[in-house]
């Protein structure tokens, strides 16, 4: 009777146990020597040591049976790999290069087709040639109407400030006629008033005569 039955439940059990206890305890090593933490070179011996048991049991584990899919997916059946295809047909003696042309030949893939597929894609290149063309030239036509949009949105700031300059001379001009207007209404005023006041001094020169006849003939008269 053997003293480790491999085979078992229990030693399964063990070793996927196993596999996690010794997986932390490397992982705890490996901190330890990471970051310079006092006793670094015990706990990576440990957890090395550790590995090298697991390693050591894992020797015993019986390899995994393979499965048989076609009890599953029965479509599956008949179906064989490439390796398998592939000494069937030496053992046909069919070489590579025979069998590409078998496969061809039942595709009822001939040289008129893989002439016409190179025309068609020779065709598709020139197409994307003048698409990349096309889009160079709708690039290029974008970037002249931007341009152009800044150009006008330029003019018209310009135009804006044209409008608002013209505007203001109008303004300063129309001040400036009203000044003159004034002065020349203030200069017809002071005409006016000099003349009435030369007018005034007259009367009052003519005012003063006829006072002074009046005195001299009063006093003539007390005389007599």
């Amino acid at each position: 009777m053997a003293l480790i039955d491999v085979n078992s439940k229990r030693f399964k059990n063990f070793m996927a146990k196993l596999y996690g206890w010794g997986a932390s305890v490397v992982i705890l090593g490996a901190m330890f020597k990471i970051l310079h933490l006092p006793g670094a070179d015990i706990m990576l011996v440990v957890g090395l040591t550790t590995e090298a048991v697991i390693f050591f049991f894992s020797a015993f584990e019986k390899p995994g049976e393979e499965l048989d899919w076609t009890l599953v997916y029965p479509e599956l059946a008949g179906m064989t790999d490439e390796e398998e295809q592939y000494s069937s047909n030496n053992q046909r003696g069919l070489s590579a290069t025979q069998e590409l042309d078998r496969m061809l030949e039942d595709a009822k893939i001939d040289g008129e087709l893989i002439e016409s597929l190179g025309s068609g894609l020779r065709r598709f290149g020139d197409a994307a040639n003048k698409l990349t063309e096309t889009s160079e030239a709708a690039a290029a036509t974008g970037a002249y109407n931007e341009q152009l949009s800044l150009a006008s949105k330029n003019m018209e700031s310009l135009n804006a400030l044209y409008a608002v300059q013209l505007e203001s001379s109008a303004n300063h001009m129309e001040a400036q006629n009203t000044l003159m207007e004034k002065l020349s209404n203030s200069i017809q005023d002071s005409d006016r008033l000099t003349n009435e006041v030369s007018s005034l001094v007259n009367n009052m020169s003519q005012l003063n005569n006829v006072y002074g006849g009046m005195l001299s003939a009063m006093n003539v008269n007390r005389s007599n």
